[in-house]
C-alpha cells in the first residue's frame, strides 16, 4: 500500500492536457464552473496503489473514498452537496462487500450530502472514481493562486499522522490506532473550510493536504508567485509520531492528512497560524534554529510516483 501522492509525471499529464485543451478550469483541485453555481471535483482509488484489501475493511475504503472528495471540495471553500461513485470490480467481490462499501459511504456523507448516481463495470482489480460537486451559493471560492503578500499561512490541524499510521500498517502493528485511525478513516474540514469560504472577502488561496504539508505550501507559493515563511514549531502534529526516525518528514512530507491549508488576512479568526505570505517565491522553512529554502524542484523530488509500478 502505497500513499495517494502526486507526481512530477502526474503534473506534467495535467500540463499537457491543459494545453490541449486550453481550459480555464484545469489547476485547481475543483473546477469552479462560475454560471452554473457549483464546483467539480474528482478523485480515484486503486487497489494496490491506494490501499489493499487486507488493510482496511469495506466499510473503512467506502467511508475514505468519500472524504477524499469531500476535501477538495470544503478546500475550494464551496458546500459538499453530490457525488457520483463509479466502480469497477473483479469476480471475487460479493453482495457483503457493496453492502459494507455503500454503508461506509453513507456514514460519511451525513445528512447533507447524497450519492445520486455511477456506474459499476467489471474489472482484473477494485478501482474506485467518485465526482464530486458543491454550491457555491453565498461562498468566496478559493484558488491556489490567490495568495497575498501580507497575509498568514494557517492550518486544520495536525500532520504527519496519516503516513505514520500508513507505516504501522505496512509493518503488521496495531498500536497506536489514533495513527492507524488517521490513515484508514479521514475526516475532510468541512467547517473548517465553510467558515473561510463565507467569511473572507478578498483573494485567499486554499488547498487540502492530501500530497503533503511542503507539496501544498510549494504548490501555493509557486501558483500565487510569492514566498511562504514556515515556522516547524508551528505546525501541529501528534506527539506519537516522535517515535518514528525521521520524524520530521512525516510531518513536512506525509500525504493524505487531509487538513486544510489557507493564506488568509491577519484579522481572520481560526484556524492555527503557522507561517507568513511575503515577497519572495517557494517556501523558507525555520526548524531547529535555521532556515532552509525549499524550490519547487526540491519539494518535487520528494513526492510520490503513481506511475511506478
Amino acid at each position: 500500500m502505497q500513499e495517494g501522492r502526486v507526481h512530477l509525471k502526474e503534473k506534467q499529464f495535467i500540463s499537457i492536457i491543459k494545453n490541449l485543451l486550453k481550459s480555464e478550469y484545469i489547476g485547481d483541485d475543483c473546477a469552479y464552473v462560475k454560471d452554473l453555481g457549483i464546483v467539480v471535483s474528482q478523485d480515484s482509488l486503486v487497489e494496490g496503489v491506494h490501499f489493499l484489501l487486507e488493510c482496511i475493511t469495506p466499510f473503512q475504503l467506502g467511508y475514505k473514498s468519500v472524504m477524499v472528495n469531500l476535501s477538495d471540495i470544503a478546500s475550494s471553500g464551496a458546500e459538499p452537496k453530490y457525488l457520483t461513485v463509479s466502480l469497477s470490480l473483479p469476480d471475487n467481490v460479493d453482495a457483503d462487500f457493496i453492502k459494507e462499501f455503500y454503508s461506509g459511504m453513507k456514514y460519511a456523507c451525513g445528512n447533507g450530502i447524497k450519492i445520486i448516481g455511477g456506474d459499476i463495470t467489471g474489472a482484473d482489480k477494485i478501482f474506485i472514481s467518485v465526482c464530486a460537486i458543491g454550491k457555491t451559493q453565498g461562498r468566496n471560492i478559493s484558488s491556489r493562486k490567490n495568495a497575498q503578500i501580507g497575509q498568514k499561512v494557517i492550518v486544520s490541524g495536525v500532520h504527519g499522522s496519516s503516513s505514520a499510521g500508513l507505516k504501522l500498517l505496512k509493518e503488521k502493528k496495531t498500536e497506536p490506532q489514533c495513527l492507524i485511525k488517521s490513515h484508514l478513516e479521514p475526516k475532510a474540514q468541512i467547517e473548517f473550510g465553510k467558515n473561510i469560504g463565507i467569511n473572507v472577502s478578498g483573494k485567499y488561496s486554499m488547498m487540502d493536504s492530501s500530497d503533503g504539508l511542503m507539496e501544498t505550501l510549494s504548490t501555493i507559493a509557486y501558483e500565487s508567485g510569492v514566498l511562504l515563511n514556515i515556522d516547524f514549531d508551528k505546525i501541529p502534529y501528534d506527539k506519537e509520531i516522535e517515535r518514528f526516525e525521521n520524524w520530521h518528514d512525516l510531518v513536512l512530507f506525509g500525504g493524505e492528512d487531509y487538513q486544510i491549508i489557507a493564506t488568509v488576512p491577519l484579522e481572520y479568526q481560526g484556524g492555527i497560524e503557522i507561517g507568513k505570505v511575503e515577497k519572495g517565491s517557494g517556501v523558507d522553512l525555520s526548524i531547529s534554529g535555521q532556515i532552509i529554502h525549499y524550490s519547487k524542484s526540491d519539494v518535487d523530488k520528494k513526492i510520490f510516483n503513481h506511475f511506478k509500478v
